[in-house]
């Protein structure tokens, strides 16, 4: 009796410290990318402006620019594997993503994780996508992104069609920003 409760108690400090581990490390990460950047909710970068372009390293090693995808729509979701609303999107946004093809590309850009983390992360949630990876948030820092998730929608001349802050939670909403960014 005395081993099953010192189990449980072992249990629950182990997932007392990781949960406290987890917020620390989301802290850590929002408040290094406001320190190094200094966006503020006015900051951010606006509808109708240019994309800043910018080159990253996929999963496979692959190394790609924004500007490479000129001519289609680009949706640019940035989002890390502890955030849960970021969590709870991923499968939404993929299935936009398919139903898109080819047309518009999906730019899964994780804040803050490792390339191991992030792997582990997708083939846990069987997601048939790969991301790039953003462990230092420069390019949360180029794109004014001061918290999770956020989703920028780009038309295919590489401008800013539309910005969803914070969970998108629903088909529907991903795909008009995409038939906008379409017509624009």
């Amino acid at each position: 009796m005395n081993r099953t409760l010192n189990k449980r108690k072992n249990s629950f400090l182990a997932a007392g410290i990781l949960a406290l581990v987890l917020i620390a490390s989301g802290w850590v990460l929002l408040t290094n990318l406001s320190e190094n950047d200094g966006p503020s909710q006015s900051g951010r970068l606006t509808v109708g402006s240019p994309a800043p372009d910018f080159q990253a390293v996929d999963m496979a090693g692959e190394k790609v620019s924004l500007s490479d995808y000129r001519g289609k729509v680009v949706v640019l979701n940035f989002w890390a594997s502890w955030c849960g609303p970021c969590v709870n999107e991923m499968p939404l946004i993929d299935r936009v993503r398919q139903a898109n093809v080819p047309e518009a590309e999906v730019l899964y850009i994780n804040v803050g994780e490792s390339k191991g983390t992030v792997r582990e992360f997708l083939a846990l949630h069987k997601f048939n996508f790969s991301a790039f990876i953003d462990a230092t948030g420069k390019l949360a820092g180029l794109y004014k992104v001061t918290g999770l998730p956020v989703t920028y929608v780009l038309d295919p001349d590489g401008d800013i069609a539309g910005v969803a802050i914070g969970e998108i939670r629903s088909e529907a909403q991903l795909q008009a920003y995409i038939d906008a960014a379409k017509e624009d």
